[in-house]
């Protein structure tokens, strides 16, 4: 008879221990490719126990795989580093509501998702980058590029540096001024960036930073961790730059700087929902946040923060007027802003 029950709670210790496992699991959607964020993931694991699991990819990827895998997908976190990307996967139902007093208590209400009627919501913002203008010093006057409307102004003809217009980055200022000065004047400006440009988007932000220092051309766009990068580095040609190179937070005297965010959702299909919860919320404790700032150049979101990062303090003085469009409008105002690019020929 003892025989007979052996099996069954062999099944049952078997069970238990499997469960056990996969308690101790999380995977990880990650658009975001900075090496320093090794360190937030392990000292996660530390913490908790909880292995990762981590795919990476872009935004756009990230989002058409969780389509395409359905109820049969793995991921429980997703990270994306943009906020139109966000909106989208949380119109398109990628995302499951979380509802954490942690959360609400720490992340301010403009960098979430829409709150559900029991307060939940979709996905959160937890470290933000701002859309700043650099420009060559010897070249270029600081007043002739203190706005992003200037950027398209023929005064700068033949003097600007930028990324593809379809690049989410850009995609999303667009979508900002397009809700600032309307389609009309948003498209004439478009245009004038094509006129002003001093060769055809390519590369990246680093590569529009490092073209204002060789004087390829006189300004550019760049999301403002890149230029902190080089700020920081202690190599001779990245100091070398910085002797060249200025930098502008635009429209300090209307409507701020454009910034954008890093947010984390818990996958609408996750299967590891509370450890997925847990990993959103280490995101927003101080840990988390100092290295946001002073190891990835990210402003923190959290209130209260001391952020000792140097490249951060030079570039502002410490503080600057950001923006305050919702995300909302910014995603939306995308499709119309594409259809503007095509039309003006910004490729």
């Amino acid at each position: 008879m003892l025989k007979k029950h052996i099996p069954v709670a062999c099944a049952i210790l078997l069970a238990c221990t499997v469960a056990q496992a996969q308690d101790q699991i999380l995977n990880i959607y990650s658009a975001r490719h900075y090496p320093t964020d090794e360190a937030l993931y392990t000292n996660f694991t530390k913490t908790t126990g909880i292995k990762i699991n981590r795919v990476d990819a872009d935004d756009a990827g990230i989002l058409a795989r969780l389509k395409a895998e359905g109820s049969a997908s793995p991921a429980d976190v997703i990270l994306l580093v943009d906020a139109a990307r966000l909106w989208k996967g949380e119109v398109e139902g990628l995302f499951q509501p979380v509802k954490s007093q942690l959360l609400d208590n720490t992340i301010p209400g403009q960098l979430r998702g829409k709150v559900t009627a029991d307060g939940a919501s979709p996905w959160f913002g937890f470290s933000t980058r701002a859309r700043v203008i650099v420009y060559n010093k010897v070249k270029v006057q600081k007043d002739d590029v203190d706005t992003y409307e200037e950027l398209g102004d023929p005064k700068n003809r033949g003097k600007l540096c930028i990324r593809s217009g379809s690049h989410p980055y850009n995609l999303s200022l667009f979508g900002a001024v397009l809700e600032h000065l309307g389609e009309q004047k948003t498209e004439a400006w478009l245009k004038g960036m094509v006129d002003n440009m001093a060769r055809g988007p390519k590369g990246g932000d680093t590569d529009q930073i490092k073209g204002v220092a060789a004087g390829e051309c006189a300004i550019a766009v760049t999301n403002s961790y890149y230029l902190a990068r080089i700020m920081r580095s202690d190599k001779p040609e990245d100091k070398a730059i910085m002797d060249r190179v200025g930098v502008v937070f635009p429209n300090q005297a209307s409507w701020g700087t454009h910034v954008n965010i890093a947010g984390g959702a818990v996958a609408r299909n996750a299967k590891n929902p509370a450890n997925a919860i847990k990993f959103l919320e280490y995101l927003a404790s101080p840990s988390a946040q100092d290295h946001f700032a002073n190891g990835n150049n990210e402003w923190p979101v959290t209130k209260g923060l001391k952020i000792s990062n140097p490249a951060l303090q030079a570039m502002t003085g410490g503080s600057f007027k950001s923006e305050t469009i919702p995300i909302s409008v910014v995603g939306m105002n995308q499709v119309k802003v594409q259809q503007m690019l095509d039309r003006v020929g910004f490729k």
